[in-house]
């Protein structure tokens, strides 16, 4: 208890233990900070990922459709339901859920 009281009492362990407080609890990169900065990075980290991958996606189509009529009228009739004036489109939306 007495190395206790003089550990307590020494101006340098003192000086130390409020300035690790202070640096992991009170400044401005303090731990709390560091975790939400962390967190973040991952996150954007995910969004470019993912961006990435729709770019690359998005040039592919565009190559397909530079090289090919036909690949362009597809992809019209797929992804933006266009026709022709002589013809009906039917949308099938198949559904995940089966009814009991």
């Amino acid at each position: 208890m007495k190395k206790l009281l003089e550990l307590l009492r020494n101006k340098y362990f003192l000086a130390i233990v409020a300035f690790a407080v202070w640096m992991l609890f009170f400044d401005k990169n303090d731990m709390l900070s560091q975790y939400e900065y962390r967190t973040a990075v991952n996150k954007l980290q995910q969004e470019k990922d993912f961006y990435t991958k729709e770019t690359a996606d998005v040039k592919k189509d565009l190559a397909e459709l530079d090289s090919n009529l036909n690949t362009a009228e597809k992809f019209a009739r797929e992804k933006y339901f266009m026709k022709k004036d002589n013809e009906d489109v039917f949308v099938i939306v198949k559904s995940d859920t089966v009814k009991n």
